[in-house]
């Protein structure tokens, strides 16, 4: 038995100290039920689109997958491409954000289109494919506690809405969500719902009117006018947007 016990914590003492199981961002955000609570909430409300059921990705600061979660009725119910796409998102926000700058990947539509200030982002952190396509994951155990993307780096750059950084009350990056499944501008209203719902919305800076990472519709003709904005995709999407909660106030230490 100690000899069991020795050479397990060799091997404990031997692996990186990035996939130690204790030494891991997520211990401090949200569990697979609050994640999915909060996404089946915001996807049950106004929030343009086509009304469809949503994947939901959190990865912490290191970009390590902490929890997925689907709101339909089986993992089916979503469309499978976009379980992915979720965890790129999230990825993406949390890659490309910072405690004074907040960028959504909707922020990032048109600085990464040809000719935009960040064309060719989507290139610069491939996809981790032996994480994204496991041989031992299974339908049944996508977007619940079993699945494989969890506890992994899936990596990935995604530049259409649906991903948002996550800040602690103190106005610190935490993490990232990403959410996906309907068009991008249902994605972002989604996950700026659910966001909200988790209370990981103390956002200090960011590109759009109100300082923070809000969608921004200022594309005409092919061209954002201050080069962060979003194409608009769906009739009413920006009144819906205009009944968005607002971010919270970061708290400051006394």
């Amino acid at each position: 038995m100690k000899k069991i016990i020795a050479m397990c914590m060799v091997m404990i003492a031997l692996l990186p100290s990035g996939v130690r199981a204790a030494d891991t961002g997520c211990d401090s955000l949200p569990k697979y039920d609050a994640l999915k609570t909060a996404l089946t909430e915001a996807r049950s409300q106004s929030n343009g689109g086509l009304n469809l059921d949503m994947w939901g990705t959190v990865v912490d600061r290191a970009g390590r997958v902490c929890a997925v979660v689907y709101t339909g009725e089986h993992a089916g119910s979503q469309w499978p491409g976009s379980r992915l796409i979720s965890a790129q998102k999230a990825n993406t926000a949390n890659s490309f954000s910072l405690d004074g700058l907040a960028l959504s990947t909707a922020n990032l539509f048109s600085a990464g289109q040809p000719g935009g200030s960040l064309f060719g982002l989507q290139d610069s952190n491939p996809i981790n494919v032996n994480v994204a396509y496991n041989e031992d994951g299974s339908l049944e155990n996508f977007g619940t506690k079993k699945d494989p993307l969890i506890g992994e780096f899936i990596g990935g750059v995604n530049v259409f809405g649906g991903g948002l950084a996550l800040y602690d009350d103190g106005g610190h990056v935490v993490g990232g969500i990403g959410v996906s499944g309907d068009t991008s501008c249902a994605d972002h209203n989604i996950a700026w719902r659910t966001r909200h719902a988790l209370a990981l919305d103390f956002v200090s800076a960011g590109v759009s009117a109100d300082k923070n990472d809000q969608i921004i519709f200022d594309v005409a003709d092919g061209a954002s006018a201050g080069g962060f904005g979003h194409a608009a995709c769906g009739t009413g999407v920006q009144d819906v947007v205009a009944t968005l909660p607002k971010t919270r106030a970061v708290v400051t230490s006394k």
